[in-house]
């Protein structure tokens, strides 16, 4: 079986019985080691000492008066967020379970850094045997932000950071802390190239083609299918839309935050101005295998998904509106 995404940890963490990812001591210490919390030449005697032993026991607990020691203000507000991300990840049996809580807590404040490798490392293991380089690359807007590339008539999709010329490698990827680089080259993933992807799927290079009625929104209403069946346990079938037409529309989800705006819109009954109705990127009809899953007042009746890009051409999809924003009945599925 080809591997990918191997940058996430994933090879790191172990699986219990259902699945779920369990969190290990060298998951834990991939992020004690990270370059942010490596403490510089002029650190405080109390950061040394709290990075020596975390590395040595990354489970033990530490007192709030034990950060506030330390001398540099960065370094305490870097320690309080990877703790914070710690100890969220401890409370719980598996990665999962923690990144349903979080994102269904009102009080959720983990930067999206620690959001998105969560996403990053649950979508490999939701996504493990999957064999099509579509779909994973479809996959990689759950947790990595796309800036919109016109090219005549497709709608192609390009990582922002490489794009934009920020960063070869994935800041959130392991591969950062060994000082990993490579040339940045950006291809059209297409049927004769699929087969690069397996060895480049570290480096998000490879853009991707969402035009409607293509194979690139089949890839994604497949990886949408896989994450929602992988974290809430219910099945679902995603087809993808060129244009809702006339559709009776009971229930949509934004799968960002523009897309939820537009949505808001519709749904008040606003006729969208052809700006406005322009950032619409992608619409899909989902529906639910088993009807008893949905609410009583949506059994048979489809929900709508609509993705859009921001006024600047980006593209930040949230995959936990998929989560948190379905009209299901059975919202505990792991833990």
């Amino acid at each position: 079986m080809k591997d990918f995404w191997i940058a996430c940890g994933h090879h790191l963490l172990d699986r219990d019985e259902s699945g779920g990812l369990c969190v290990t001591d060298e998951f834990l210490k991939a992020y004690f080691a990270r370059p942010e919390l490596m403490p510089p030449d002029d650190a405080c005697p109390v950061e040394r000492r709290l990075h020596r032993e975390l590395l040595a026991g990354p489970r033990q607990p530490v007192g709030d008066d034990e950060i506030g020691a330390i001398a540099d203000q960065d370094a305490r507000e870097n320690w309080r967020f990877v703790l914070a991300f710690r100890d969220l990840l401890l409370r719980h049996r598996t990665l999962e379970a923690a990144y349903l809580a979080a994102v269904r807590s009102r009080t959720n404040d983990l930067p999206p850094l620690f959001v998105n490798q969560l996403v990053h490392v649950i979508l490999r293991n939701a996504l493990d045997g999957c064999d099509d380089p579509f779909v994973l690359r479809a996959a990689e807007m759950f947790f990595r932000q796309q800036r919109v590339l016109p090219h005549e008539q497709a709608l192609l999709l390009g990582d922002e950071e490489v794009v934009g010329g920020q960063s070869p490698t994935p800041v959130l990827s392991l591969m950062s802390m060994l000082g990993a680089a490579t040339d940045v080259q950006l291809d059209v993933l297409n049927e004769e190239n699929a087969d690069e992807y397996w060895r480049r799927s570290d480096h998000f290079d490879m853009a991707f083609d969402l035009t409607p009625g293509g194979r690139g929104a089949q890839a994604l209403a497949q990886a949408m299918a896989r994450w929602i069946s992988h974290l809430l346990a219910v099945d679902v079938a995603i087809e993808p839309l060129r244009e809702l037409q006339d559709a009776q529309v009971s229930w949509y989800v934004g799968l960002d935050t523009d897309a939820t705006g537009l949505g808001d819109r519709l749904w008040h009954g606003e006729q969208l101005d052809e700006r406005s109705a322009g950032r619409v990127l992608a619409l899909f009809r989902l529906t639910f295998a088993d009807t008893g899953a949905a609410t009583e007042d949506m059994r048979g009746e489809p929900v709508y998904l609509i993705l859009a890009m921001t006024p600047d051409q980006k593209l930040r999809m949230k995959p936990q509106n998929l989560l948190t924003g379905l009209p299901i009945k059975r919202r505990e599925t792991v833990s």
